[in-house]
């Protein structure tokens, strides 16, 4: 019998937005949201078929792909991703293969909660002239917005 103590996947991943968990020196790897530019590595796993070796080149050209490249430990995960995905293509497809899909995408960062167990973040792209939070054009004041009707 387990009793007590931190479990993997227990609670909620580290938030950056939040004080407790920038107070313990959580930092965000920021991820190219253009994806990935750089060479793709030898699948590290046999026998894939030529559906799965396009999956895998697909892959690595997103932007979690910048992660996984510094971090050889998930090339594995991310080929058995790739070899998974493609089973779950087929309309006939068991949902243990789809339940393990999910935790294969988790695992390689592919979901929002994968990104934040990795402690990556996607960037945010910004055009010329646009900076992330400005407004776009001037809001009236909620006093503004409110009409005060006497009858």
């Amino acid at each position: 019998m387990v009793s007590g103590g931190a479990r993997a996947n227990s609670g909620p991943p580290p938030d950056p937005n939040s004080a407790r968990s920038m107070g313990k020196g959580l930092s965000l790897t920021a991820l190219p949201p253009e994806g990935y530019e750089g060479p793709i590595p030898a699948i590290p796993i046999p026998g894939f078929s030529a559906r799965e070796r396009k999956v895998w080149r697909s892959l690595w050209r997103s932007p979690q792909a910048a992660g996984w490249a510094v971090n050889e430990w998930l090339h594995h995960a991310v080929a058995m991703y790739a070899r998974t995905l493609v089973r779950c293509e087929d309309p006939d497809v068991k949902s243990g293969v789809l339940a393990q899909l999910h935790r294969f995408a988790e695992q390689i960062g592919m979901t929002d909660r994968g990104l934040k167990m990795l402690g990556w973040q996607i960037a945010t792209k910004v055009e010329d002239g646009d900076l992330p939070g400005t407004k776009t054009k001037e809001r009236a004041s909620s006093k503004d917005r409110i009409s005060l009707k006497k009858t």
